[in-house]
């Protein structure tokens, strides 16, 4: 089962702290819960895939990636970890990047699609509800606050995926406000690993 196929809303509907009203999430484990209640996906990425994929002309849009949100002019460059918007009634706060999956490739029906959006940095994010309300297609999405005005969503996907990123930025990372609860002790663990590989390189502690 997958919550990967998503239908259009014309209407408004209510977004809750577990997300939009009727959408679901087939494997709770990965998917869904409070700090990724709502998913965006920034609508200038749907050419990319098509430029990477030609079979997909005319069969991406809105929705198509799972995501339940789609804003256009804005992407994983221009927003940070933490950031607050106000979205009709409501207002949502970024929590971390959508790491992409092979149900992807599935709901595409190519393969390599995944990869290719997690190569790129392409991701989308994900979003808590802070306050509850109605959203409709439509509405202005305003930044309200900034906590993290040095993270940005591209700047923390680079990290994450990287190889041997610096510990004291994987640790910074790990306590920057908003960050989801999942990602914050797993870069938490991380940079643990990373100072224990260190001090092993370096022949261990002098104490």
């Amino acid at each position: 089962m997958t919550g990967m196929f998503k239908t259009r809303l014309d209407a408004p509907v209510l977004c809750s702290r577990e997300g939009l009203v009727g959408d679901k999430q087939a494997d709770r484990r990965y998917h869904g819960g409070p700090d990724k209640a709502v998913h965006l996906y920034p609508a200038d990425h749907y050419a990319r895939l098509v430029a990477a994929f030609p079979a997909l002309a005319g069969q991406v849009g809105p929705g198509t990636l799972g995501e339940n949100l789609s804003v256009a002019g804005v992407d994983e460059t221009q927003v940070c970890l933490g950031d607050v918007f106000a979205l009709g009634d409501c207002r949502l706060q970024i929590t971390q990047s959508r790491r992409p999956c092979w149900k992807i490739d599935h709901r595409l029906g190519v393969s390599g699609a995944s990869r290719r959006v997690a190569d790129e940095g392409i991701t989308g994010w994900y979003f808590r509800v802070l306050d509850e309300g109605v959203i409709a297609p439509g509405d202005d999405m305003m930044l309200v606050e900034r906590p993290n005005p040095d993270i940005s969503l591209a700047r923390l996907w680079a990290v994450e995926t990287a190889h041997r990123p610096a510990v004291d930025e994987v640790r910074a990372l790990s306590r920057a406000a908003g960050l989801s609860a999942g990602w914050a002790k797993k870069l938490a663990q991380r940079a643990d690993w990373l100072e224990r590989q260190a001090d092993g390189m370096n022949g261990g502690s002098n104490d």
